[in-house]
């Protein structure tokens, strides 16, 4: 399962590289307004701070099939080949799905609260299907059920699309969704970092130093090789 990190903050981004596997970025319209600085230049330094190797999901803002199209085109060829462009699962986005990987771009579909919606992004050649766990939860369903269904109808369709869970309001619907083997999960930074906390951890890794200085004092390891 790969981790991405669904945010547009330069200095978290930083942060998160450097303490954490992130394999992705993922972004929106809202995302990046939050931010309120000159697109181009947000970009251009997320791309800067994590590398050529690490993928960015960049979401368009057209709405008619052909402006999607030509606005993913136009995504892809100013920041270079390691670029999902996200497309909403609309009527419109359908079609410029097929128009993108037509061209070999690669295309994340995203906005997606049905198996169904999912299942036809992926005929459409999407490469990244991202269901909207919580989203899916405040609608009264169930948006971990909504992806281990959209998992198994891509592999029992012999699909190679993969799926991208995104929308966690806690820690146990990201290892809900991990256990019935997503494929990668798009996590806020404040998801993200309680991943790898907890309590006991931290009430363990005192009492050791406290053991350790009752005999060794202040010294570590290190000093005494």
């Amino acid at each position: 399962m790969k981790y991405i990190l669904d945010t547009a903050n330069v200095e978290i981004i930083k942060y998160a590289k450097e303490y954490f596997p992130i394999e992705g970025i993922t972004t929106n319209p809202t995302i990046i307004s939050r931010e309120n600085r000159n697109f181009l230049d947000l970009m251009g330094e997320i791309r800067a701070v994590i590398g050529e190797d690490i993928p960015i999901h960049i979401q368009v803002v057209s709405n008619n099939a052909q402006e999607i199209a030509e606005e993913g085109n136009a995504i892809v060829k100013k920041f270079g080949k390691n670029i999902y462009v996200k497309i909403p699962v609309t009527r419109e986005g359908i079609k410029a799905i097929k128009i993108l990987k037509s061209e070999n771009i690669k295309v994340t579909a995203t906005a997606i609260y049905t198996s169904q919606q999912a299942l036809i992004a992926a005929k459409a050649g999407a490469d990244y299907v991202a269901p909207y766990v919580n989203r899916i939860d405040n609608l009264s369903s169930n948006g971990c059920n909504v992806v281990g269904n959209i998992i198994r109808q891509l592999k029992a369709y012999d699909l190679k699309t993969k799926v991208i869970a995104a929308s966690f309001k806690n820690v146990q619907q990201v290892d809900n969704v991990a256990n019935m083997g997503v494929h990668a999960v798009t996590v806020s930074p404040e998801i993200f970092e309680k991943l790898h906390m907890h309590l006991f951890t931290d009430a363990s890794v005192e009492q050791f130093i406290k053991d350790w200085k009752k005999v060794y004092g202040d010294k570590n390891i290190r000093d005494m090789i």
